[in-house]
């Protein structure tokens, strides 16, 4: 299987990079399940029901969210209508919607998504991603009822992503970290089978603070004060991802490389 997932969608310009490109990039790389990462869609600050529609219209098949998920009051019941958004699993216990999911593929395959969130340097005291994620796996074991898995860390520690990617690896087919808006060098399939990256990096403009016009960010940062709200940056994007080649039989990455197109970043892994 033919897995494609994009980091997080920043602000307006990050979405209309995805209407405009995604529809070409899954039929270039002959993609058979696309999921992107939508938390910051919406003005930075989660996603609207509308902007949702949006990016699955254009041709994602699952939305994953993240620390940023109900920031969006609409999104509160709009997630329990729509099938295709991931909410994290460790994201409160009466939160709506779900954490994980199997969706079919082409060719009628199966495939899990699901996500957890970090502890470390994170705003709240989310629960255990470890064991969340663990009873969820050992539910879908590769080459089992699904074909492929994913799982999206979003988190801020590096250290924890690693951490959660060896905890998974050889039971899920991708690991993936989001969060930080900015992609790692760190592309590589574990020992035991599983792809991995510690981020995938934002679709967004990359001249700006993980995103954001600069000049509020380092007002804070040279001043300690606030004076106006985050805006996000509307310039250039870059779309920011990996791809991954899973074996069906056994559920396991056969290959995976990083995914950057457009904006002011060296590109990678499509032309």
């Amino acid at each position: 299987m033919r897995i494609l997932f994009l980091g997080d969608v920043m602000g307006r310009a990050g979405r209309n990079a995805i209407i405009t490109r995604l529809p070409e990039l899954k039929r270039d790389l002959r993609v058979d399940f696309a999921v992107v990462n939508g938390e910051n869609a919406s003005g930075g600050m989660g996603l609207t029901a509308d902007h949702a529609r949006l990016i699955l219209g254009a041709g994602a098949d699952c939305i994953t969210l993240g620390d940023h998920a109900f920031d969006q009051k609409d999104m509160i019941s709009f997630i329990e209508r729509e099938p295709r958004i991931i909410r994290p699993l460790n994201f409160a216990k009466e939160a709506p919607g779900r954490g994980a999911r199997v969706y079919e593929a082409t060719q009628g395959r199966k495939i899990l998504i699901t996500q957890v969130l970090g502890q470390v340097f994170m705003k709240r005291p989310f629960d255990d991603p470890f064991s969340a994620v663990d009873a969820v796996l050992r539910a879908h074991p590769p080459g089992g009822l699904v074909q492929a898995s994913l799982v999206d860390v979003h988190a801020e520690a590096t250290s924890e992503k690693m951490a959660l990617g060896h905890y998974c690896d050889g039971r899920a087919s991708v690991v993936v970290g989001t969060h930080t808006h900015v992609p790692t060098a760190d592309t590589h399939i574990l020992a035991g089978g599983t792809a991995y990256q510690s981020d995938a990096g934002m679709c967004g403009d990359y001249d700006s603070v993980i995103g954001m016009e600069k000049a509020e960010p380092m007002r804070r940062f040279l001043t300690g004060m606030a004076r106006e709200r985050f805006t996000p940056a509307n310039g250039e994007v870059t779309l920011s991802g990996i791809l991954v080649v899973t074996d069906d039989r056994s559920g396991l990455a056969k290959s995976v490389q990083p995914i950057r197109l457009g904006g002011r970043l060296s590109q990678a892994g499509a032309a």
